[in-house]
């Protein structure tokens, strides 16, 4: 048998013809960039979040950086942020001149600790960028709270996280702006590269607006230099379809997840823990096990596709040297990186091949 991270055809049959729908009103209006259709999408994802606006970007990444530059980051003013995510976190940092102050991860959740907190700086911090990793939101309040007490604005990667709560706010209801992607292995994934930033600021709305279209209010009239990152109404169409089916798939994701926890209780690893008051929505289901490697390629060899998040600490990435990190800075990002395994997770998984995966990850450990 073979085991996909996820399945978007499976996922396409259900919904295509909402989906074709959808994208036929696109080449009906012959608006491809930006417009109406990218205006409803913006509003039912603020809608979401619980907050006013919704600003359409061509990529999670530049959700992240435009969210930045927005804030007005000048080189050298630091952003405190995790080492343990997906490299957009930090490039969209260093790519402005700013530099990031790493917070080592919670060995219990791979989240930024906010209980280290402490421990960073206060002087010239204009920022916290936490990550919602795998899909779970960090102790928000808590870095909001010391984000407060040193004037630096929380901005949440929330990546991962469309649809997850704490507290019964959702990711995108705690931060001054929110970085989304629409990449199409996200649990709200569309026909390509789209992000989202969302914020109830009236001023940041406005601004980021202006950002994502080469820094101009008006065309042909340039205010600063921006950015080309709008959102194409074809994207947006194809999200459209998808977002009424967001709750049921994300829900679907939390029931295999208590299933695997339930099957695979008693091994040698460590299974995934939803923090109190949390609602996760397993962007990625991942263990941890003192022989991951040996695993993954057992998996790999029985047909089961399984991925590490993230193999490398950005910390100890090549291209971030010169910020003088080094190996032992940061032991529980460290130590995550060289145990985590996600297993494959997805509303159409089905119940031979959940057996399947279960199966084979209990054979391994005999």
């Amino acid at each position: 048998m073979k085991i996909p991270p996820l399945d978007l055809q499976a996922q396409y049959a259900e919904i295509s013809v909402d989906v074709m729908r959808r994208v036929q009103e696109v080449f009906t209006t012959q608006r491809f960039i930006l417009g109406p259709i990218v205006e409803e999408l913006e509003a039912k994802i603020a809608s979401l979040c619980r907050v006013k606006h919704g600003i359409g970007v061509a990529s999670g990444s530049d959700a992240l950086l435009l969210s930045l530059m927005a804030l007005d980051l000048k080189p050298g003013d630091i952003v405190v942020t995790t080492p343990l995510s997906f490299f957009s976190t930090v490039s969209a940092i260093t790519r402005l001149g700013a530099r990031p102050h790493f917070v080592d991860v919670d060995p219990v959740t791979c989240n930024l600790d906010p209980d280290l907190l402490a421990q960073a700086p206060v002087a010239g911090v204009k920022a916290v960028l936490p990550v919602h990793l795998f899909g779970q939101l960090v102790c928000a309040e808590e870095i909001i709270s010391w984000a407060d007490s040193v004037g630096a604005a929380v901005v949440e990667d929330a990546c991962q996280a469309i649809g997850a709560t704490r507290q019964n706010r959702p990711a995108g209801n705690w931060g001054k702006l929110t970085g989304f992607s629409f990449y199409p292995t996200k649990n709200l994934g569309g026909a390509g590269d789209g992000g989202m930033i969302v914020t109830d600021d009236d001023e940041l709305n406005a601004h980021l607006r202006s950002l994502r279209d080469h820094g101009a209010k008006k065309r042909y009239f340039h205010d600063e230099v921006g950015v080309n990152s709008r959102l194409g109404a074809l994207q947006a169409a194809v999200l459209l379809a998808k977002l009424p089916h967001l709750e049921a798939w994300n829900l679907k994701r939390r029931e295999i997840a208590d299933r695997y926890r339930n099957r695979l209780a008693g091994l040698p690893i460590t299974l995934p823990v939803e923090l109190p008051g949390n609602y996760h929505i397993y962007h990625q289901f991942v263990l941890r096990s003192n022989r991951r490697d040996e695993l993954k390629a057992y998996l790999t060899q029985e047909g089961i596709f399984t991925e590490i998040y993230y193999p490398v600490p950005l910390h100890l990435q090549d291209c971030f040297a010169f910020l003088g990190y080094q190996t032992g800075d940061f032991p529980q990002a460290e130590r995550a990186a060289k145990e985590v395994l996600a297993l494959p997770i997805f509303p159409e998984l089905g119940e031979e091949r959940f057996e399947y995966v279960c199966e084979k990850v209990r054979g391994f450990f005999g």
